[in-house]
C-alpha cells in the first residue's frame, strides 16, 4: 500500500472514530502498515550479508591460492575486514528482529530502527571513502616490499618503471581520483538504494503516528 493512501486512511478514520482511540489502537494501526518497510529494510541487509559472504569467499581464494606474496597479503586481510563487516551486519539484523517482536510504541520502535540505520549508513560511507586511500597505500608498502614481482604491474608501468617514479605517482593520483568520483556517486546510489529510501518512509509513518497522537 502506498503512503499517500495509507495517511488517506488514517485521516479518513480518524475523521469517524477517533473518540476513545487509545494509543495501543493507534500503535497496531500504524504497526500493519510500517512492517512491510522493516521488511524490506531486512531484506537489504540479507543481501548485503550474502554479497558479503561472496566477497570474502573471492578474497580468501586468492588469499590462499595466490603465487604472489603481496597479493596473498592484500586479500587476506580484506578478506578479515569483509568477515568483520558481515558481524555487524548479522548484528544489525538481529537488533531489529528483537526490536520487531518487542512490545515498545511503534513510535518508539520506529525512532531506534531509523537512529540505528542512520547510523550504520553514516558509518558505512565514511568507511568505504577511507578505504580507497588506505588500499592504495597498503598495495604500494606491499608492493614495495615485495621481492617477487608481478608481471601485469611491471608491464602496465613499463619495464623497471620506465616512466619514472614521478610519472607513476602522478598516474596513481589520477587513478585514485577517479576511482574516489566513481566510488563516492556509487556508494550514494546503493545506499539511497537499499536504506536511505526505507528511511525516508519510516520516518514518514513517525511524523504520521506524532499528527494522530495530537488529533
Amino acid at each position: 500500500m502506498e503512503l499517500d493512501e495509507f495517511k488517506n486512511q488514517i485521516r479518513n478514520k480518524l475523521a469517524t472514530d477517533h473518540v476513545g482511540r487509545s494509543d495501543a489502537d493507534i500503535a497496531s494501526l500504524l504497526n500493519r502498515r510500517t512492517v512491510s518497510v522493516i521488511d524490506k529494510l531486512k531484506r537489504s541487509l540479507w543481501f548485503e550479508i550474502f554479497t558479503c559472504i561472496l566477497v570474502i569467499l573471492f578474497f580468501a581464494g586468492f588469499g590462499i591460492f595466490s603465487k604472489w606474496n603481496s597479493l596473498r597479503i592484500y586479500f587476506s586481510v580484506f578478506a578479515l575486514l569483509a568477515i568483520a563487516f558481515l558481524v555487524i551486519i548479522i548484528y544489525l539484523l538481529r537488533r531489529i528482529n528483537e526490536l520487531g517482536g518487542t512490545t515498545l510504541p511503534v513510535k518508539s520502535t520506529l525512532q531506534t530502527i531509523v537512529k540505528i540505520i542512520e547510523d550504520f549508513t553514516r558509518r558505512y560511507f565514511e568507511f568505504t571513502m577511507a578505504l580507497i586511500p588506505v588500499c592504495f597505500v597498503f598495495a604500494a608498502i606491499l608492493g614495495y616490499n615485495d621481492r617477487q614481482p608481478i608481471p601485469e604491474l611491471d608491464h602496465f608501468f613499463g619495464p623497471q618503471h620506465s616512466l619514472g617514479l614521478a610519472k607513476v605517482l602522478v598516474i596513481v593520483f589520477i587513478y585514485m581520483l577517479i576511482l574516489g568520483v566513481i566510488v563516492y556517486y556509487f556508494t550514494k546510489w546503493y545506499l539511497k538504494k537499499l536504506y536511505y529510501n526505507y528511511l525516508t518512509q519510516l520516518r514518514a509513518c513517525i511524523d504520521e503516528l506524532q499528527e494522530t497522537i495530537l488529533v
